[in-house]
């Protein structure tokens, strides 16, 4: 038994929450080094997913000629038939609160099948413009149908599909660095407005989802993405010249500022890191713009020496900050 665990277990037994016994046996069995790969194997059949997934798109682009558009779709549907009447044969069923299939397997089935449905009518829209020129169609059908199997199977793979659709239906790209790099974003500010519009959204819905008692255990992705949608959309109109970069200051003030309070509320490691770069990255670039116009000739080498410190006193204070959270929800 290693020296963290060994200190858990005396801690409970100082406390009295155990007795001398259950503390001996606990070692007892610590002792013996067990280890699980559930895991490990769950990572395999993730990446089984993901490579059988990325096979078939391979295979259809190489053989497109040879095995015909019918054919492929056949299968592709003959696929994703078999793969949805097992996960509804063995599910227990919509359910409001956290479920899991008995078999871990079939979670991975219906990951396998969503991929392929989104396959399915992104193909059958490209090559046969199945719903005219209303190309939207072909995103937020695939983003109903992985919303309703994330809803239906509990499955938060399928969850984070579904909420990259939605982002994709309203026109941005969701992940960090397609919104770093997509200069729409520097062109077009509706864009902008549009993430942190669809941030709130997912904001609400978690809210709103939290009081009905809805799939509870699924607020952290929907505010994963909220968060970075909000902050990167308000950083990036800091960096810009427009009149009004004081308001996405305020909003990535406010948006820090519930994320801290809401991170405390979950126990979620994860959104209070990324909230503190956020803000840090704003509180530095609000610092660039006001001491541009600031006049440094008289005292540019007390403000060179000065910078170093400051940047080691941010990291300092971010592993103080990080220490005090673990310390506080370990608590």
């Amino acid at each position: 038994m290693n020296k963290f665990d060994d200190q858990a277990a005396k801690s409970l037994l100082d406390k009295n929450l155990i007795t001398e016994n259950q503390y001996q046996e606990i070692a007892a069995y610590r002792n013996l080094n067990i280890f699980s790969l559930n895991a490990e194997l769950k990572l395999f059949l993730y990446l089984s997913v993901l490579l059988f997934t990325s096979g078939i798109g391979i295979l259809i682009y190489k053989n497109i000629d040879s095995i015909g558009h019918i054919a492929i779709l056949s299968i592709l549907f003959i696929i994703i038939c078999v793969c949805f009447y097992y996960c509804f044969k063995n599910s227990k069923g919509f359910q409001k609160t956290e479920t899991t299939f008995e078999n871990p397997v079939l979670e991975y089935l219906v990951l396998a099948a969503n991929i392929l449905t989104c396959i399915f009518i992104g193909y059958l829209q490209f090559q046969y413009k199945a719903f005219g020129t209303h190309y939207g169609l072909a995103t937020l059908i695939p983003t109903i149908v992985s919303f309703s199997c994330a809803y239906y199977f509990d499955n938060k793979s399928v969850l984070t599909i579904a909420i990259t659709g939605l982002a994709a239906y309203v026109g941005l790209s969701v992940t960090p660095q397609d919104l770093l790099n997509n200069n729409n974003f520097y062109s077009e500010q509706g864009l902008s407005y549009s993430a942190i519009m669809l941030g709130v959204f997912l904001i609400l819905w978690t809210i709103y989802s939290s009081r009905i008692n809805l799939k509870t255990h699924f607020s952290i992705i929907y505010l994963t993405f909220a968060l970075h949608l909000i902050s990167i959309a308000a950083i990036i109109n800091l960096i810009n010249d427009y009149i009004i970069w004081l308001a996405f200051a305020v909003v990535l003030a406010g948006s820090s500022y519930y994320f801290y309070n809401i991170s405390h509320k979950l126990k979620a490691i994860s959104l209070y890191v990324f909230m503190i770069i956020y803000a840090y990255i704003g509180f530095n670039i609000l610092l660039f713009r006001v001491f541009a116009n600031i006049d440094f000739s008289d005292i540019w080498m007390l403000f060179v020496l000065l910078l170093p410190a400051y940047f080691v006193g941010s990291i300092v204070l971010f592993i103080k900050l990080i220490k005090n959270f673990n310390k506080e929800i370990a608590e």
